[in-house]
């Protein structure tokens, strides 16, 4: 398929640049995957629109504030993005600006409460730096860093909690995981008490979410890899709903992505972690979700294909020209979709 086949004209100021003031006044189109019918809904009637027996399935991730601007030993500023833990206190990052921070620059952060060191560049012309700090470097990266939002996010965050699910946990995610950030702790309750199971797994989201498709053919596109685990009691508990005959409701692409890479065929899971890099695109046979609640997403982008494959490229694009026409708020910050 052509990458083009996934093109929609989205005006700019349809980009929300800040959260909407409560987590759960954000809209919610239906979408039926069958006839592709749409219906406005709010994302507080989300209770009404589950049943007895589904699951919900979420991303417990949480966000490291990945984002550290300090300043080079020979002058200068600089910005440093954690992308992966390597170990040993040494980190992968994106570094700006990139031409002064060759091997050996020494860079400082925090008046020196924490330094690092340049020691390679990657093929992709990532940063390899290694780190030194006194104490545990979760709690001076809390102290020092700052929310590495996505590059169309212009404004500054005034409360970083807003970037974070009320149920994440699991620290170690470069970009939220959006889709659950409508969810609070009261409307999460509402919807256990109505007998809709609640279980997570965790993938750490990459910036990698964020590479555009650059490639004519949508097949060439090389998918990003990112580390993810299904508990055993999540395993437990989706097999459980398939065997009653509930739905899996899959809480975003991430949660999608992990429960689809690890299924077996007949869409049950047993406890599992490691590395993914599942490319879902029209075509794909889904073996463990029935529905997906997810964001609007970019033109062209991995997640527009993802959501295609679930609903239909026509359903989908029929749908998002609606959402352009009615004013829906779009990417991380946005509005939701309930795809069923």
């Amino acid at each position: 398929m052509k990458r083009t086949d996934f093109w929609f004209d989205l005006p700019e100021e349809l980009i929300a640049q800040t959260p909407l003031q409560q987590r759960d006044h954000s809209r919610l189109m239906l979408l039926d995957r069958q006839s592709g019918e749409v219906e406005h809904r709010m994302f507080y009637e989300l209770p009404e629109l589950l049943r007895e027996g589904d699951c919900l399935v979420m991303n417990d991730s949480r966000v490291l504030p990945a984002r550290l601007l300090g300043t080079r030993k020979s002058g200068g500023s600089v910005e440093l993005v954690l992308l992966r833990d390597l170990g040993e206190g040494r980190w992968e990052c994106l570094s700006r600006p990139g031409r002064k921070t060759k091997p050996g620059t020494e860079l400082s952060f925090g008046e020196g409460e924490l330094t690092a060191t340049v020691e390679e560049v990657t093929e992709g012309g990532n940063r390899i730096v290694r780190f030194a700090y006194e104490g545990i470097f979760l709690e001076v990266l809390e102290r020092l860093g700052k929310m590495p939002l996505p590059p169309y996010i212009k404004a500054e965050l005034q409360d970083p909690e807003r970037y974070q699910t009320v149920y994440s946990r699991e620290v170690g995610s470069a970009a939220a995981p959006t889709a659950g950030l409508h969810f609070t702790k009261e409307l999460l309750d509402t919807i256990a008490s109505r007998g809709v199971k609640l279980a997570y797994v965790t993938l750490h989201v990459g910036l990698g979410t964020f590479r555009p498709v650059k490639e004519d053919e949508i097949e060439d596109h090389p998918m990003h890899a990112e580390f993810c685990i299904i508990p055993e009691e999540t395993a437990r508990i989706i097999n459980e709903t398939k065997a009653q005959g509930g739905r899996v409701i899959a809480v975003g692409t991430t949660s999608c992505r992990t429960l689809e890479s690890f299924a077996n065929e007949d869409g049950t899971l047993s406890a599992r972690s490691g590395w993914t890099n599942i490319f879902i695109y029209p075509g794909y046979r889904f073996k463990c979700i029935d529905a997906l609640i997810t964001n609007f997403h970019l033109p062209e982008s991995t997640l527009i294909m993802l959501v295609s494959a679930l609903a239909g490229r026509e359903n989908v694009l029929n749908a998002y020209n609606k959402a352009v026409e009615e004013h829906y708020r779009f990417f991380s910050f946005g509005d939701a979709m309930f795809i069923r």
